[in-house]
């Protein structure tokens, strides 16, 4: 009995390989024409070593199009955005509750502004899809438009759904501290009025 079993169920298999095996062997055949494609789109492209720069020049450009021209400075002196907090309620008077910084490649921090108290990190990511070039990473000024604009657009949503942590799980909380230090010193400097009342300790 267990060889009849065993020997029904070898034909089994060898009957379920024969049909699957057009299948399997179309498939195949599709992957090698992708890999051939993808390197004959590649050589004819070829490799340019400035394709970041300008992708960077060119996201600098779409990112000062879009925010105002004091936001862009900002961004351009300093290296970071702030948004102001408001879950829909756009406040940019010096006593709204909170506000985000905003870093390329780093998680978004939440603070609040007339103490300097940071309160937590919110993780998320805006990967390029583009092809044949694409990766995990877009562009400094693209990951600080794409986190800006999703701020803008649902804020409510947006930290719904982040991985939010606390303060200093990936962004060192002295190196936040200084850059509020340097946010009030730039907004005097420009004499756009401190709107964060941060001291150094």
């Amino acid at each position: 009995m267990p060889l009849a079993l065993g020997t029904a169920a070898l034909v089994l298999v060898v009957l379920l390989w024969e049909l699957a095996r057009p299948r399997v062997i179309r498939a195949l055949a599709r992957l090698r024409e992708s890999r051939r494609e993808r390197r004959r789109v590649t050589a004819e492209i070829g490799f340019d070593p400035g394709r970041e720069r300008r992708a960077e020049q060119r996201a600098r450009e779409l990112l000062r199009s879009c925010v105002e021209e004091r936001d862009w400075a900002m961004y351009r002196d300093l290296g970071f955005l702030r948004v102001w907090g408001g879950l829909g309620e756009r406040s940019q008077a010096p006593g709204a509750s909170y506000a985000y910084l905003i870093y390329p490649h780093r998680p978004i921090v939440a603070y609040v502004p007339q103490t300097g108290a940071l309160l937590s990190e919110y993780c998320v990511a805006f990967p390029d899809h583009s092809r044949p070039y694409g990766s995990a990473r877009l562009p400094d000024s693209d990951d600080v438009l794409a986190k800006w604009m999703a701020l803008q657009a649902d804020e409510r949503r947006l930290i719904s759904e982040a991985n939010m942590h606390l303060p200093g799980r990936q962004i060192d909380p002295e190196r936040i501290r200084r850059d509020l230090v340097r946010l009030s010193a730039w907004e005097r400097e420009t004499g756009e009025g401190a709107t964060d009342i941060v001291r150094a300790a």
